[in-house]
């Protein structure tokens, strides 16, 4: 019952930046934690970002520290993901999962369908 759609990818060069959004349908969204994760053509998907439901917690995978910034507006029912500083490397269509028992790092209950984010170099 828990849809979650992304959107706010595109093509953009190096160095570039990008917001994602990704709305959640219901009405207990503040008991979620929700994260990015992303996969590139050929390879298995990875984690990116998390963030806890208060949103006051957050961790993100090492390639992207300090690049990208992860929150939540729990008013919105929406989680962002703020993507500065992007790198070819960063080409990959970006999902976004939310779990009420779990880590998203390590439970993903739900996904969102994916935003394609190109990265020219």
């Amino acid at each position: 019952q828990v849809q979650l759609t992304e959107s706010g990818g595109g093509l953009v060069q190096a160095g570039g930046s990008l917001r994602l959004s990704c709305a959640v349908s219901g009405r207990s969204f503040s008991d979620y934690a929700m994260g990015w994760f992303r996969q590139a053509p050929g390879k298995e998907r990875e984690f990116v970002a998390h963030i806890s439901p208060s949103g006051i917690s957050t961790n993100y995978a090492d390639s992207v520290k300090g690049r990208f910034t992860i929150s939540r507006d729990n008013a919105k029912n929406t989680v962002y993901l703020q993507m500065n500083d992007l790198k070819p490397d960063d080409t990959a269509v970006y999902y976004c999962a939310a779990s009420n028992r779990a880590p998203v790092v390590l439970v993903q209950d739900y996904w969102g369908r994916g935003t394609q984010v190109t990265v020219s170099s």
